[in-house]
């Protein structure tokens, strides 16, 4: 739904066209898949808003988060494991 919410906001311009945006949101879709989360770690970030991705890729399995904010999301209170905050450019230079 955030990706969804991104996708359709107003500030692409004529970079992109509707179209377009719908079709990275439904590789994105295709790639995705479905997690319980059985417990809520809370992991204290600045945002509250942002909690829930710790706790879905805690869920997941994921070795790491991909964004640009990384400010927010390494600034909770809570450490858990290896999971790290990586942006789109660290992540391809690693695992490309």
């Amino acid at each position: 739904m955030e990706y969804q919410d991104l996708l359709g906001r107003p500030v692409w311009g004529d970079a992109t066209t509707a179209d377009e945006r719908h079709e990275v949101l439904a590789a994105l879709a295709r790639q995705a898949r479905w997690v319980t989360v059985y417990y809520g770690w809370r992991p204290n970030l600045p945002d509250e808003g942002d909690n829930h991705l710790i706790e879905l890729a805690l869920a997941g399995g994921a070795v790491a988060i991909v964004t640009h904010n990384l400010r927010d999301l390494r600034g909770g209170a809570l450490r858990l494991g290896n999971l790290r905050v990586l942006t789109p450019a660290q992540c391809l230079e690693e695992w490309q």
